[in-house]
């Protein structure tokens, strides 16, 4: 799809005008319907130079939007009212850095490829050990390799347990989902085949 340079034409190959009854070629994307909650553009209509002209002059983003909606929509601090999941607090491994941590951007990069590198070799060691891929993956949840014993991996367990469960850390709830992986990891990995 070659789209020129500076007026939006786009070769149509073959694709007609999506205005009722217009049998020019549809060369012009225009937004589409957007689904409920979407923030975003949805599916394009295309249309010949006239019918989008048109069709812009009608067009009104807030269509179906409420008032409040709108002035979210409007303010100038729209979307920076979340953090962005490197800056979060718990902000973990397997997601991008926290550059907050960091007073070299390299550093950042080294330390996420080193991670990276020691997940791998983990892995390889897991594989060896006779562990299957989701065993692997519960190793991974855990923080643990492939070297452990049962009696190491009970430790890990527990000691997750007291980390996320809201009876040993003052009522916070906002870990149920690690506390939960935690569990099902464990429950796995304690009938695995490479510790018999």
């Amino acid at each position: 799809m070659r789209q020129h340079r500076f007026h939006g034409r786009v070769e149509s190959g073959g694709r007609e005008c999506a205005w009722p009854g217009c049998e020019e070629a549809g060369e012009f994307r225009a937004p589409g319907g957007r689904p409920s909650g979407f923030d975003g553009p949805g599916d394009y209509l295309w249309f010949c130079l006239d019918h989008v002209r048109q069709f812009n002059s009608g067009y009104d983003y807030f269509d179906g939007m409420d008032t409040e909606e709108i002035l979210r929509a409007q303010s100038p601090l729209h979307g920076w009212e979340t953090q962005t999941r490197a800056f979060r607090p718990d902000a973990g491994v397997d997601e991008a850095p926290r550059w907050r941590d960091y007073a070299d951007p390299l550093e950042a990069i080294s330390a996420r490829a080193k991670a990276h590198v020691n997940r791998r070799r983990a892995e390889m060691q897991a594989e060896k050990a006779g562990f299957s891929p989701a065993e692997r993956q519960a190793l991974g949840v855990l923080g643990l390799d492939a070297s452990i014993d049962r009696k190491t991996l009970r430790m890990r367990y527990t000691r997750l347990l007291r980390q996320y469960h809201p009876d040993h850390n003052g009522g916070d709830h906002s870990h149920a989902v690690k506390l939960q992986g935690v569990v099902e990891a464990y429950q796995l990995l304690r009938k695995a085949a490479a510790f018999e």
